[in-house]
């Protein structure tokens, strides 16, 4: 079976200054609002902007309704996904294919309110580089949503040291010349600040409206807390040793190494009074540690190899189950599926 290929767009005819992308899973009934939402909030504006809607893998009517809105509104392009792959790959891939000098991300469930982009260009003018949306007045369940993000948020802001109030919303507005030089993987999206924070942006947080979800039903729930504390592992790592990792797993390997020596050498000593007496158990643990601590060490030096030579994200697959749709695109969408 033949792979579309995905159609190449020119970044610098006609560049709209802003990029609206919003990735969408079974939300055949939000996509149509949100499209006018969006429409309604920025025309006013007078800002020239485009719509990238990326189909993360939609089983109901999400794509066909996407597509519809494509055919009809030439500012909008829809990236298709044969299957899902989440929402931070959604997001890599809309920004990936977004050409405006700005870009801004929201849900594509209406929870988000396109009125407050108004806002979020306000504050890019300042001079900001990213600008993070804050849903104070959250409008979610208490204890399954709430509770374990503000738990979140606060440990992200003591390890990372980006001290966001609201790290879970979407709604958010980067510079592109920044975003599409952030690699983003597994649930990376609500890291983007901390991971940005590297290159020493200037970030700002505002306020933003929060609605209740009208259709369908949330995609997220408490199963997604051991995935954001790994990814937290994982971003404390890149922002502290992200040139180096030679030197952070080196550092981690001292303490297995040296109790690898100590039991060693005690188990050699107390060999020396003969064979019998040498502690085999104690020697063993030594070996042990010291295996451990040479895989540590040569897992490092593998870091820098992929630190100087690339690597290889689940993006690069995703790339090749993606499609773009365009207004001018006269055949079924579903052909070749």
């Amino acid at each position: 079976m033949r792979v579309p290929e995905i159609e190449k767009t020119n970044p610098v005819a006609d560049r709209p200054k802003l990029s609206i992308i919003a990735p969408f899973y079974n939300e055949e009934d939000s996509i149509r609002p949100l499209h006018a939402a969006i429409v309604a909030a920025i025309t006013p504006l007078q800002v020239p902007f485009e719509m990238v809607f990326v189909d993360d893998g939609s089983k109901d009517e999400t794509l066909a309704r996407a597509t519809e809105i494509a055919r009809s509104d030439p500012r909008v392009r829809v990236v298709r996904f044969r299957r899902n792959y989440g929402q931070t790959s959604a997001m890599a891939a809309g920004i990936e294919h977004a050409n405006g000098e700005i870009l801004v991300t929201m849900d594509g469930d209406l929870q988000n309110d396109p009125a407050d982009i108004e806002n979020f260009l306000a504050k890019m003018d300042e001079g900001f580089d990213i600008v993070v949306g804050w849903r104070h007045r959250r409008q979610d369940e208490l204890l399954t949503r709430q509770i374990p993000s503000r738990i979140a948020n606060w440990l992200i802001g003591k390890v990372t040291g980006v001290p966001i109030k609201d790290n879970g919303c979407s709604l958010k507005a980067f510079r592109a010349s920044l975003i599409k030089q952030i690699p983003l993987y597994s649930e990376m999206h609500r890291f983007i600040p901390a991971i940005a924070s590297i290159a020493g942006p200037r970030i700002a947080e505002i306020k933003v409206r929060h609605h209740a979800r009208q259709f369908g039903q949330s995609k997220y729930g408490l199963s997604r807390i051991y995935k954001v504390l790994l990814d937290l592992m994982v971003i404390k790592t890149i922002a502290s040793f992200t040139t180096r990792p030679l030197l952070c797993f080196a550092l981690l390997s001292m303490v297995p190494a040296l109790i690898g020596v100590i039991a060693l050498t005690s188990a050699l000593w107390a060999g020396l009074a003969g064979p019998d007496d040498m502690p085999m158990p104690i020697a063993g643990s030594g070996v042990i540690f010291l295996t451990s601590a040479l895989i540590l060490f040569f897992s490092g030096a593998l870091g820098e190899l992929v630190f100087k030579f690339g690597d290889i994200r689940e993006r690069e697959f995703a790339r090749l189950t993606e499609r773009v749709i365009r207004a001018n695109e006269a055949e079924d969408p579903r052909i070749g599926a």
